[in-house]
């Protein structure tokens, strides 16, 4: 797809979509992908903004296709299958990428993006998938040692760094101090960052739970709007103010116990609920003030958040679209 117009971004889009498989957190893929994709995107000549703003919002495709951290976490609360929403997270994971996608495609035609113009040839596509071998091995023995058992994240996670060292220093010979050194210094200022994001969004947290805002609106709600998609509407509204002001998981923990029996009362099955809830609170990650990938993709970049909210505009759009046919048509979050 690097020929098309737009072709590189949609890579990072393509990427985050795989990924899903992989991790489960927006912020991981954030993190691991962006810190790949977007310095590659720069020097082709894509705009720093665009670059950290297509993979702040791609990183949010990786909650929706299996696994999820947040859908479990959901589960948890609102007594749901766990196996019955990640099977149906993976229509709008994949009708989310193909928005985002569309999107790169857009903007690459119409602000003439660069892209690979060189003819395609099967020889020198074999011969780079060769070199690349040994890397892209990583992601498939991540897949093999979690889905199998033979080791928790956490340990995989420090056999992966071990992997990569030794590919990058025995196999590619790229490895030096300062590129180690730099890795670690940009490994700790992120982790900075997603610490300082989630600091504060807990604070927030705790006022709207001290407030009661959410069984407020839930019960003005329930008295107020008769009709089922002014409720649904209504949700939807609630959830996106949360998710703009509280870290995911700690939204889904708050909202769930208040939104599973309004849901109920208005027909709404518990997993097209918790699609709507994923999908709906993923839009404040990379929305400010407190947006975890936004903030992750923009340290990346080295650009001010402000200019890469513009370049998510379209984004939010096809975001926003597609959540509302989430919320009013069952069949594309059920069996």
């Amino acid at each position: 797809i690097g020929r098309v117009h737009g072709g590189p971004a949609q890579v990072g889009v393509l990427s985050s979509t795989i990924f899903g498989g992989v991790s489960g957190s927006a912020v991981a893929d954030a993190s691991a992908i962006g810190s790949m994709l977007i310095p590659w995107l720069k020097k082709l000549g894509y705009p720093a903004p665009f670059a950290a703003g297509t993979l702040a919002a791609a990183a949010t495709i990786d909650i929706l296709i299996p696994p999820s951290i947040p859908m479990i976490v959901y589960a948890l609360v609102s007594g749901a299958s766990i196996g019955a929403l990640f099977v149906a997270g993976i229509l709008p994971g994949l009708l989310m990428c193909g928005g985002f996608m569309a999107v790169c495609y857009i903007q690459g035609r119409r602000r003439n993006f660069p892209r690979d113009t060189t003819p395609f040839h099967w020889g020198a596509f074999l011969k780079q998938l060769a070199h690349a071998g040994p890397a892209l091995a990583m992601p498939v023995l991540i897949i093999i040692f979690l889905r199998f058992g033979i080791a928790t994240p956490t340990e995989v996670s420090v056999m992966s760094t071990l992997y990569a060292l030794l590919v990058s220093g025995l196999v590619y010979r790229d490895l030096t101090v300062a590129k180690l050194k730099h890795a670690a210094i940009e490994a700790g200022i992120s982790t900075g960052v997603v610490l300082l994001i989630i600091m504060a969004s807990s604070v927030v947290g705790w006022i709207v739970t001290y407030e009661q805002l959410p069984a407020a609106f839930t019960q003005f709600a329930k008295e107020t709007l008769q009709s089922p998609w002014l409720i649904i509407l209504a949700m939807n509204l609630i959830m996106l103010a949360t998710g703009m002001f509280i870290d995911l998981p700690a939204a889904v923990l708050l909202l769930t116990p208040m939104f599973v029996p309004l849901a109920q009362a208005v027909g709404m099955d518990t997993i097209q609920l918790g699609i709507m809830m994923i999908v709906n609170l993923s839009i404040g990650l990379y929305h400010p003030p407190i947006g975890t990938t936004l903030f992750i993709t923009s340290s990346i970049a080295k650009v001010r958040i402000g200019d890469v909210v513009m370049e998510l505009l379209p984004f939010y759009v096809v975001a926003i679209g597609l959540l509302l046919g989430f919320a009013y048509i069952p069949a594309l979050t059920l069996r």
